[in-house]
């Protein structure tokens, strides 16, 4: 890992530290004045770091857990920002965009395409990060994983030890292969659903909820659009990341 920027933020109470791993972009908020290890909470998103994508929302999350006593942290996924563009995702997305547009259904070969050839090379990503990210003084652990794609967080939830809870956002396709991985997933769930989500099959997301073999899970649903999660909703997220990470 090498660190490539950093500043303070909220008067000096967050340090933010942009770093690269090889070719891969990432940003770490940490409270500035911590005098032990912190846990960690490992920010899932759809892509795009940059001011004009998802770097606001990214920074109000990192605020949220910083201010619990977290640090936090994201990569960029792979196509996303300056990383080198894949000509198949490109094609996936374009026939999914033409399904909706032309009031198609999105066949399982579109969703297949477009997500699994992502979670398989992100999620050994952010395994990589972990590696990284916990080797350093300041984070202890343990991890939590918050965000989406919520099938990138699925496979985590399986895969990844060392990731003891995790809130996903249901709100993007979700490959049928998927759903098999989620009955092996056991770690505490908190699923966010925006019931008027314009991008998701909110029926899907119910299914793969009811998929989760985790014995606590909790669904807090809210009325309006993707990009319309009500504050509450984030603080009872943030309320259960401090009963499993602490």
């Amino acid at each position: 890992m090498q660190f490539i920027s950093e500043k303070r933020l909220d008067d000096d109470s967050i340090l933010e530290r942009a770093f690269a791993l090889g070719e891969i972009p990432g940003i770490l908020w940490t409270p500035a004045s911590a005098s032990t290890p912190v846990p960690l909470i490992l920010l899932g998103q759809p892509g795009g770091l940059g001011p004009q994508k998802m770097y606001p929302r990214l920074l109000a999350r990192a605020r949220y857990a910083v201010a619990e006593g977290f640090a936090a942290a994201t990569i960029e996924l792979p196509g996303d920002g300056e990383r080198p563009r894949s000509a198949a995702f490109d094609q996936a997305r374009a026939d999914l965009h033409a399904a909706l547009a032309a009031g198609e259904p999105v066949t399982d070969d579109i969703v297949d395409r477009l997500i699994l050839p992502l979670v398989d090379q992100a999620v050994p990503e952010c395994q990589t990060a972990l590696d990284a990210l916990l080797a350093l003084p300041e984070i202890g652990g343990p991890v939590g994983y918050s965000g989406g794609v919520i099938s990138i967080g699925t496979r985590l939830a399986v895969v990844e030890p060392r990731i003891t809870a995790a809130v996903l956002f249901a709100g993007s396709y979700v490959p049928r292969a998927i759903f098999e991985e989620a009955r092996q997933v056991t770690i505490p769930l908190h699923v966010l659903l925006q019931w008027d989500d314009e991008g998701n099959d909110r029926q899907m997301a119910l299914d793969l909820f009811d998929a989760f073999g985790s014995k606590e899970k909790t669904l807090n649903a809210n009325m309006g659009g993707h990009t319309g999660v009500p504050q509450h909703a984030g603080e009872e997220a943030n309320r259960f990341f401090a009963r499993h990470l602490k």
